[in-house]
């Protein structure tokens, strides 16, 4: 990663409805505009974030999605209501950041869910996308979702079955979107015993899923602050229990919107939670994109996988 730098502007952009989205700008104002998408839903932009993009080259722009990292209300405040967080006022933030910082086009990067969110943008605006580099593709399907709880559960049965007893009993054998429900429910309790509890647990299902990888580290989730885990957990139930708030595979179905954007789709070879599979079908679709296996990495990353990140960067960089 690039050195340390510190932000020349930020603030935090008055959504009309309630919400104050935290954003921040790095290196060069006269650079090439590129905007960091963050994971979760629900993570945050890290400050190590701000390292991806040479500062002499590029005007790197983060921003804290609804209700986590620096924005406002926070989600870790059970009174916070997110029936205002959903992909679509998220990709309607994305495009009122631009025009308030008044960028023409931009580069995207992200990763995970910010894959999802980088989509559903490009696809709903992409004379204003110049290129893509996405890292561990998911499009947050219902099918995807299935498979990070139920399909991953087949290589941690102990750990899943943990985690179903997580919630009531008569709420653990229905549909999984019940059983997410459940914990968004609790997550969202006013007994902040009971949202503790219920982000723990969800928490260790997310580190036993990357539990297995060449270059994982145990706790990854779990170890952030309280009210961090809190409104990452409440984010993320209320996102996979609703489907991404989007049509089931629509985000793959209008891909062929991002014919003339050049991406470069980063894919770890043995990431559980979202498989290949999902890097693969998406660069079928997507006539501009090409696919980059890492044969040493799963979802958290390697140094190869990092050096992939940096090369397929340094072919957009003007």
């Amino acid at each position: 990663m690039l050195p340390p730098i510190e932000p020349y502007d930020h603030g935090h952009l008055d959504t009309g409805d309630g919400h104050l989205v935290y954003w921040e700008v790095c290196g060069n104002p006269a650079g090439k505009p590129a905007l960091v998408v963050h994971g979760g839903p629900g993570s945050g932009c890290s400050t190590n974030a701000r390292r991806t993009f040479d500062p002499e080259r590029y005007r790197t722009i983060l921003f804290d999605q609804r209700n986590c990292g620096r924005s406002l209300p926070h989600a870790s405040d059970p009174s916070a209501d997110l029936s205002t967080n959903t992909t679509q006022h998220l990709v309607a933030d994305m495009e009122r950041l631009r025009e308030h910082l008044g960028v023409e086009r931009w580069l995207l990067y992200g990763g995970s869910w910010g894959s999802t969110l980088m989509l559903a943008y490009a696809e709903a605006h992409p004379e204003r996308v110049s290129e893509i580099v996405m890292v561990a593709a998911t499009m947050t399907r219902r099918y995807e979702v299935d498979w990070l709880y139920r399909g991953v559960g087949r290589f941690f049965p102990e750990e899943w079955q943990r985690f179903r007893a997580g919630v009531p009993e008569d709420q653990r054998d229905g549909d999984l979107p019940e059983l997410l429900a459940a914990y968004h429910r609790l997550v969202s309790d006013p007994d902040p015993r009971v949202r503790a509890k219920a982000a723990q647990d969800w928490l260790a299902w997310e580190d036993a899923v990357i539990s297995l990888e060449p270059n994982g580290k145990p706790n990854a989730y779990s170890d952030r602050p309280s009210d961090a885990q809190v409104a990452f957990v409440r984010i993320c139930s209320h996102y996979f229990s609703n489907g991404a708030f989007l049509e089931e595979g629509a985000l793959l179905r209008d891909a062929h919107r991002l014919a003339g954007i050049p991406g470069v789709i980063v894919h770890g070879r043995f990431d559980l939670g979202a498989p290949l599979e999902n890097a693969w079908q998406l660069v079928q679709a997507w006539p501009d994109a090409r696919l980059v296996v890492v044969d040493d990495s799963g979802h958290t990353g390697s140094d190869t996988m990092r050096d992939a990140i940096r090369s397929a960067i340094e072919g957009f960089t003007p």
